[in-house]
């Protein structure tokens, strides 16, 4: 995959550091949620090392030809604005219905209290308007993409 032009520089100062060209590891370059204020407070709740997973709604992937990531996969995470945050690494991703999602996977997702509850009642806002970008209807079976990541490069500052 193609390294976006808006993160190249720091792909590259990521390559350096760990000595190899990683580029045939590159998933995608993205902000977590769908507006700034969340992009930007996940970012940052990854950078802390509070938030070590993310789920997304597989038709999502489906929608835009692709799949979810599989473990080894390299990603960038940035803030609203493309500003890179870092380097994750995709550890294991567990594809389930949206109602079967753990109380363990709630908690390491990080979000809110971390509970299940909550996890529930925003993923359930955001993945609703993922379905109507996509062109689904939400339902307590649709599936999930459950990712846990490991941070392994971070923006220097």
């Amino acid at each position: 995959m193609n390294i976006p032009s808006s993160v190249a520089t720091f792909w590259g100062a990521f390559c350096a550091e760990v000595g190899e060209d990683c580029s045939a590891r590159f998933f995608e370059a993205f902000h977590f949620d769908d507006n700034e204020t969340d992009a930007n407070a996940l970012a940052d709740l990854v950078l802390a090392g509070v938030k070590r997973a993310t789920a997304s709604l597989v038709w999502s992937f489906e929608n835009a030809g692709g799949s979810p990531p599989k473990p080894g996969a390299l990603s960038v995470v940035t803030y609203w604005d493309g500003k890179p945050a870092c380097v994750i690494e995709t550890l294991e991703v567990q594809v389930v219905p949206f109602q079967q999602v753990s109380i363990e996977f709630a908690a390491i997702e990080g979000e809110g209290d971390r509970s299940l509850e909550y996890w529930r009642r925003v993923h359930w806002a955001y993945f609703g308007r993922e379905c109507a970008r996509v062109g689904r209807e939400p339902s307590q079976v649709m599936p999930v993409a459950c990712e846990r990541f490991s941070v392994i490069y971070r923006a220097r500052t």
